[in-house]
């Protein structure tokens, strides 16, 4: 088998490490000193740099005026913004963008794609539903009205709502199918209100009361839903994967350099055996992570649905990133908390990205209903 990145992948990653290489993870307030959001608004100069360098149009097809690549490729650059923690929708915009592409209307597709590629369009997605504990779908009623649909209820934690031109949202229909709708902040009976996520970005709580969107901008293909959501949760672990990574080589220079009794602190076997676990970590949240993005892409067979492979990821990303940092603070010692080091932030992103649709304790159900409804022989 041959496990190898294609040639045009490998190419995304060295043109976002291109761009990701000039980012500094402490270019806005520390979370941990500020009441509110550490900014406004996303970091507008990287995306229009990430816009520049093609890379917002990676998963879109040529005739969009993007580069046709799969998700797997959206992984492999988000696992290289997560390492200088990337102040951008870029997870958001990029599951849009497949879902749009894969479901929507030919007429929406020509008007929305050419847009997010060239990084005119930001779309952000909400996947938290009413509480972030239950189906995002549920949280907000479709009703067909003539052509249009009218959207009532709520979608909680949406990333940079307020400043998003339009959010990808899911709700049901009377008859308990999902929907998606391509909404903006500006509709009528839209209103947003003011959250603040662990890593100190700008969320919104989404309120929809009567909000009429056009049949073109809704979706209702059956598997829409699920599939965004599975490129969503895969996206997540790329992260987890990324933040991981750098913080273990943070963990790594820091216990090199640091001495106790003339010998530095890594060749202690205690700080090695607790660094070596957290490598098998990252190893079990890469292959897992790229199973699961495997089976996405491929819609290859397997003994359980790509859905499996997808719980399984977001349990190891899930428990795998918190356990990083966790050992990152303890081996760095009062340094770790230091607020003019960065590992506190990469510690607050971790338990956003720990947290983000859903903990391991649900995957875990998840994963359990999946082998119930599936058993292997």
């Amino acid at each position: 088998m041959d496990f190898t990145f294609t040639e045009e992948q490998q190419a995304a990653v060295e043109a976002a490490r291109a761009v990701f290489s000039g980012v500094a993870p402490d270019s806005v307030p520390s979370p941990a000193l500020t009441p509110g959001a550490v900014a406004d608004d996303f970091d507008r100069a990287l995306w229009r740099k990430l816009a520049d360098a093609d890379l917002l149009s990676l998963p879109i097809a040529p005739e969009y005026g993007g580069a046709g690549l799969d998700p797997i490729a959206l992984c492999l650059v988000l696992r290289e913004a997560a390492k200088v923690l990337a102040r951008v929708p870029l997870l958001e915009s990029g599951a849009a963008a497949l879902t749009l592409q894969r479901y929507a209307a030919d007429e929406l597709r020509a008007q929305a794609l050419p847009r997010i590629a060239s990084g005119d369009l930001v779309v952000t997605v909400a996947a938290g539903g009413r509480t972030g504990h239950e189906p995002a779908e549920l949280a907000v009623e479709a009703r067909q009205e003539g052509a249009d649909w009218i959207l009532d209820g709520a979608q909680t934690a949406v990333p940079w709502a307020q400043t998003a031109d339009r959010t990808l949202l899911p709700a049901h229909t009377p008859e308990g199918h999902a929907v998606l709708a391509l909404v903006s902040r500006t509709d009528p009976g839209v209103t947003l209100d003011e959250q603040i996520s662990t890593s100190g970005e700008r969320h919104a709580e989404v309120r929809l009361e009567s909000v009429r969107v056009s049949a073109q901008e809704t979706i209702t293909d059956p598997a829409a839903w699920e599939s965004l959501r599975n490129v969503l949760t895969i996206g997540t672990c790329a992260l987890a994967l990324g933040l991981g990574e750098r913080v273990l080589a943070m963990t790594s220079d820091y216990t090199s350099k640091r001495e106790q009794f003339g010998f530095p602190v890594a060749t202690f076997q205690a700080v090695a055996v607790q660094a070596a676990d957290r490598f098998i970590d990252l190893r079990a949240m890469e292959a897992t992570l790229w199973q699961a993005a495997w089976r996405i892409t491929t819609d290859a067979a397997g003994p359980l649905p790509p859905a499996g492979d997808v719980a399984v990821a977001k349990i190891w990303a899930a428990e795998g990133v918190r356990r990083v940092v966790q050992t990152a603070q303890h081996l760095h010692g009062g340094f770790g908390a230091d607020t003019d080091y960065s590992l506190h932030r990469y510690h607050a992103w971790a338990k956003q990205l720990e947290l983000s649709l859903g903990p391991a304790a649900a995957h875990e159900e998840a994963l359990g209903d999946l082998l119930a409804a599936h058993p292997l022989s």
